[in-house]
């Protein structure tokens, strides 16, 4: 029986993914981010990465069929289903300096740039070596004339989700997002759950 996996919000977590494993991150009740990051368990200096991502998929937005590589150019994690079809690759986790930037009336919170910080510790990730987190749900339409970036509410609905493989032996961070715009004014959990490979519906 697949045991899901809770994320309070404004938290973040860390956990082991084996290859072949898939983890589902879920919206359980819609709109709400989930910041993932990924690294190699055996080697930490290899890490997701968005620009190489982007480079090879040519498109920003990423959805089932994609892969998610490091900077190694070595495939990490392939989308194997998405019910959302929008995540963002572009957005740094949101901080401290993220909110007295945004929120300067809001108090502060380490946001999800301290939660993987503090969630990865354990596993020997230092905070410098956190990336450009792979914003799973996050919505960021982009005009195509101006460049222009807007960060607006999820598409998400309650039960949607985002299956992942993996392709090598991995350290997961991941994130109940704790910014507001990112999130529609309000904050929830995020579920997730790991199955064994070969094991995915």
């Amino acid at each position: 029986m697949i045991s899901t996996q809770v994320i309070p919000e404004r938290s973040g977590t860390a956990f082991r993914l084996a290859k072949g494993e898939t983890l589902t991150v879920i919206d359980p009740r819609g709109e709400q981010v989930a910041d993932l990051l990924a690294f190699n368990a055996h080697d930490l200096d290899e890490v997701i990465s968005s620009g190489r991502t982007l480079d090879y998929a040519e498109t920003i937005y990423l959805t089932t069929g994609h892969r998610l590589y490091s900077n190694r150019s070595q495939v990490m994690l392939e989308i194997v289903e998405d019910t959302v079809g929008r995540h963002d690759f572009l957005l740094t986790p949101c901080s401290y300096d993220t909110f007295h930037h945004f929120y300067p009336k809001l108090p502060p919170h380490r946001g999800c740039f301290g939660n993987l910080a503090a969630a990865l510790e354990p596993y020997g990730v230092a905070p410098d070596r956190i990336p450009v987190a792979f914003n799973c749900f996050m919505n960021v339409p982009i005009d195509g004339e101006t460049g222009k970036l807007k960060v607006l509410p999820p598409i998400s609905k309650a039960g949607d989700f985002i299956r992942f493989r993996a392709h090598m032996d991995l350290v997961i961070g991941l994130t109940a997002c704790s910014a507001p715009d990112s999130n529609g004014g309000t904050f929830k959990p995020i579920h997730y759950h790991l199955e064994p490979a070969g094991s995915e519906s």
